[in-house]
């Protein structure tokens, strides 16, 4: 019996929920809580009523923090959205109070699952979840950077008409401005990315890939249905025990922060944290990233 408890029914919430019921997942259960009760109410039936046009029949409703007990995730993407002209930085502390009420309900269950956070900053929250649960490292997995190398691959796809799935790249680093694509690294098939792209290309993409969210939010107001998708996949590689590698926020002791890497993810959470081998620029930049989101931690106060 697997089960998700989502909390926060916006935008990423839901399209996470549409994605889950859409993409034949190994899902048994969903649970949707938001503080607003009615519309999780009124999205839990929508959902319902779609199952009617899916394979599978999935258990959907509206709860409340007593689902948690058995609950094998609980992805929270609860929040208040990046506004036109605001950075993901400018979220911290409204975000923290979010989740300190959050994760000290969850604190009153049983809950010993796997948590999956779609709150932005994407890495400070994670860290924060990290904190104020008390839970084991590996079972707290932060969205990281599966958006950014989705939207990379697909840079690169449309760049030199091949199919995303030949595209072995990522981008790791922070959630946000400071991320890096360590092109040292990246291959299409088995030949070097910069075999096929120079450096202004490059460069190019590296700046596609920053802006994306903003790009979008000032067009529509929000980005959900990519990171729906990526929220998706990192369930279902889950409930799979698929030992799947995606670039997730997870805890690196060697840093003392949250910040997204390549990891291998199964049914216990995060199995390893692979290290890529980086050369001079790239690790430079990278030190970069993880000075920026130490700086962003050493802002807040989890002691309120």
């Amino acid at each position: 019996m697997n089960k998700v408890v989502l909390i926060g029914c916006g935008n990423v919430g839901m399209s996470y929920a549409t994605s889950l019921i859409y993409g034949n997942s190994n899902l048994d259960e969903l649970v949707l809580i938001d503080v607003n009760k009615k519309k999780a109410e009124g999205e839990a039936l929508d959902l319902l009523h779609a199952t009617s046009c899916t394979e599978k029949r999935i258990k959907i409703k509206a709860g409340d923090y007593s689902d948690c007990n058995d609950a094998d995730i609980i992805c929270i993407s609860a929040g208040r959205n990046q506004e036109v002209g605001e950075t993901r930085h400018d979220l911290i502390d409204k975000n923290i109070a979010v989740f300190r009420s959050i994760i000290n309900e969850i604190n009153k269950t049983n809950f010993k699952g796997i948590y999956l956070i779609a709150t932005n900053p994407l890495d400070v929250m994670t860290y924060v979840t990290l904190q104020l649960s008390n839970a084991p490292a590996e079972k707290v997995i932060g969205s990281g950077t599966t958006l950014d190398t989705a939207r990379l691959r697909y840079l690169i796809s449309k760049e030199l008409s091949i199919n995303p799935r030949n595209i072995h790249a990522y981008v790791i680093g922070e959630h946000g401005d400071s991320e890096i694509i360590p092109w040292s690294n990246a291959l299409i098939g088995l030949n070097p990315a910069t075999k096929f792209l120079n450096k202004q290309t490059r460069n190019k993409i590296l700046k596609d890939v920053r802006n994306s969210a903003y790009e979008i939010i000032q067009k529509k107001g929000n980005t959900a249905y990519g990171i729906g998708m990526c929220l998706k996949n990192l369930t279902d590689a889950i409930f799979n025990n698929s030992n799947s590698i995606f670039t997730i926020s997870a805890y690196n002791p060697k840093y003392k922060i949250c910040i997204g890497q390549p990891a291998i993810i199964n049914r216990d959470g995060i199995k390893k944290i692979m290290e890529l081998d980086l050369n001079t620029e790239e690790k430079e930049e990278f030190n970069n990233s993880i000075k920026t989101i130490k700086s962003l931690i050493n802002s807040i106060s989890l002691n309120n």
